[in-house]
């Protein structure tokens, strides 16, 4: 954990949240979906969220790191876009379960599957609707001192050490 650095702004209502607000553990990741290991992390945040049941409040914030993983940006319009249709955790699970095939064809054959109003996604997708969403939370990320993906935050302060199971569930346990 890095007592120095600290999570801004705290979770709020535009974040995408999976968990009561009450829970007396609250993880907020800051991730990239074209980033391997990010992807890595992926099956760790569900396997968290089983172990701890209602115990977890996760969050997720974008933060894509568009120059070194071009499809990253788009993808977290994506899921924006299929936020805005109340499919938000649909689509970022599609993403991570699918970080090979993240090309714009690719994104609406997710919205397709999620049975996603299509026309209203590839429009908004084309418009960069979700664009200023994606940078908010990326500007989160500096300002909280994130320099990579995937970062966590546990109960608002960085957790510093590695992402597998059994470190976070002990970091988990000192904190909670």
């Amino acid at each position: 954990m890095s007592p120095s650095a600290k999570i801004k702004p705290p979770v709020g209502a535009n974040d995408h949240v999976q968990g009561a607000a009450k829970a007396p553990v609250t993880i907020v990741e800051y991730g990239d979906y074209e980033c391997p290991y990010c992807g890595e992390a992926y099956p760790v945040t569900k396997a968290l969220q089983k172990r701890l049941g209602d115990k977890l409040r996760f969050v997720f914030r974008n933060f894509p790191l568009a120059e070194a993983h071009p499809h990253a940006e788009h993808a977290a319009e994506a899921a924006e876009a299929a936020g805005a249709q109340g499919k938000f955790w649909e689509m970022h699970d599609l993403l991570y379960e699918n970080q090979d095939a993240l090309d714009d064809e690719d994104l609406v054959r997710y919205a397709k599957a999620l049975r996603l109003d299509v026309p209203r996604f590839v429009k908004e997708m084309e418009a960069h609707t979700y664009a200023e969403r994606v940078r908010e939370d990326f500007s989160s990320g500096v300002r909280s001192g994130v320099n990579g993906t995937p970062t966590f935050f546990i109960n608002g302060a960085r957790h510093d050490g590695p992402f597998d199971l059994e470190s976070l569930m002990a970091t988990i346990e000192e904190v909670a």
